[in-house]
């Protein structure tokens, strides 16, 4: 982004022309609408138009209203993906090998480090924003379309070569708060809608009531007054997953109960999360994207309440990213193995239905890592020997809880002690994959042995696993 003033362009055609996008250009997209969003299948829409070749598409996660991309990756308009998740249709032709190039699955840290490094430069980055005002500031705090903090194109908008804001909604007052300042703005397009909002809550999104899974959640907490990190200053995160959305309450009434006084929230955020703070649990949160339409409108409330770029969430190249000062993150698992190896990218039949998002980065930074999960799920084990993929090493993993006790990674020795003296009786890994095995009507598909059709990478950039062709 060199250019300081934007320019407002009539539509979505005239950006083609005015950001001079041929076959090969990188375009890149966000999700903060999550299933709502309808801006990528516009834009590509116009690009099969012009029967453009070869595009790469850097999306920070894709969703089931992504099918579309199904179509463009089989007329060759998509040749390369990088992602952070995926979720739904889109997955079909790309574990059939319909790719010429393997999906790279980056981190949510490790995609902001991408593109801060130049390893994933981005020709264009595509940005809807719920809100701007007359200067040309995006937010996504205001509007119909309100979604919350644009975290993720906080990043795409300062490093990429050309930058595209779209908005429904146009302020005629200053914002009292901006993500992506007008500086790093070539150009602004007002559209009918970026998206409807009500996609942003999913199942993954919503916080479990399960019997079984409050009975984990309440563990989780027990886990954690245990380990003797529950104590004032305490910050911790949640996954998406039910499970370790139903944990944010627990954790609450334990605090309660023991007169503790967190610092910060961070994540992916619920109305849960919110809730925390304003029962004065907790000082503040720190706010990559909102989960639901309680922490959406939080964030236009609450000063409290703060927004993050991706690089600041979880990026190692920023030296105080939010994941290295977490003390606790709970995590749900696909599968986790023997190794405690977790896998959140494909299922027991071997499909990808997800991917890391920040999964790996906060377990890598947070001084305990607790990973939530059954012992069977749609017919699979979920506690195995060895994982379909793996996402997050087993290294950064502490300590699994399932709805049949406790099982500590034998690297944390000192965590199993104070498990231990707490009066919490963890069992080893291996009788909870024995009891999986035995309750799985199916057996788990092996690792494909066909051409690389994924790559799962770290923060680092490192990879860490394939995915194959079966």
């Amino acid at each position: 982004m060199t250019c300081h003033t934007y320019k407002w362009l009539q539509n979505l055609q005239e950006s083609f022309d005015t950001c001079d996008i041929n076959d090969g250009a990188v375009l890149s997209f966000h999700h903060h609408l999550r299933n709502g969003d309808i801006i990528m299948k516009k834009v590509l829409d116009i690009a099969s138009q012009r029967n453009l070749k070869g595009l790469g598409i850097a999306i920070s996660s894709i969703f089931p209203i992504h099918a579309p991309m199904e179509k463009y990756i089989q007329t060759e308009l998509i040749s390369k993906i990088w992602t952070g998740y995926i979720k739904g249709p889109v997955s079909v032709p790309l574990m059939s090998q319909t790719l010429p190039y393997p999906v790279t699955i980056q981190s949510h840290g490790g995609r902001a480090r991408a593109i801060e490094a130049r390893n994933l430069k981005i020709d264009v980055a595509f940005v809807a924003a719920p809100c701007a005002d007359q200067q040309g500031n995006l937010t996504g705090a205001l509007g119909p379309s309100a979604c919350g903090p644009l975290g993720y194109p906080m990043v795409d908008a300062k490093y990429a070569t050309h930058c595209v804001g779209l908005v429904d909604h146009i302020s005629n007052t200053p914002l009292p708060m901006v993500e992506i300042p007008h500086t790093q703005l070539d150009y602004l397009i007002k559209v009918d809608s970026i998206g409807d909002p009500k996609g942003i809550v999913s199942g993954t999104t919503r916080a479990s009531q399960h019997p079984d899974d409050l009975k984990i959640a309440q563990m989780v907490s027990e886990v954690v007054l245990a380990s003797g990190l529950m104590k004032d200053g305490f910050s911790f995160q949640t996954g998406a997953g039910g499970i370790s959305l139903a944990s944010v309450s627990a954790i609450g009434q334990k605090m309660r109960a023991h007169d503790v006084k967190g610092s910060f929230i961070s994540g992916g955020i619920c109305q849960s999360h919110v809730d925390l703070v304003k029962a004065g649990l907790f000082d503040k949160i720190y706010d990559v994207q909102c989960f639901d339409h309680g922490a959406v409108a939080s964030f236009a409330r609450d000063r409290w309440h703060h927004a993050m770029s991706a690089r600041q969430y979880a990026s190692p190249l920023c030296s105080n990213n939010i994941v290295d000062q977490l003390d606790v993150t709970i995590l749900g698992a696909t599968q986790i193995d023997a190794d405690f190896n977790v896998n959140v990218t494909t299922a027991g039949d071997g499909q990808i239905i997800g991917g890391p998002g920040g999964h790996p980065d906060t377990s890598e930074g947070a001084k305990l890592t607790i990973i939530t999960t059954k012992l069977t799920g749609g017919g699979f084990a979920k506690i195995v020997d060895n994982v379909h993929t793996i996402t997050t090493e087993g290294k950064h993993v502490d300590v699994l809880v399932c709805e049949e006790g406790i099982a500590v990674n034998p690297a944390n020795s000192e965590l199993l002690e104070r498990l231990q003296t707490h009066g919490l009786k963890p069992l080893d890994i291996h009788q909870l994959i024995n009891k999986a095995q035995k309750q799985a009507p199916h057996q788990n598909v092996p690792k494909g042995e066909g051409p690389v059709i994924a790559t799962i990478e770290n923060r680092h950039g490192d990879c860490v696993d394939v995915i194959r062709a079966t």
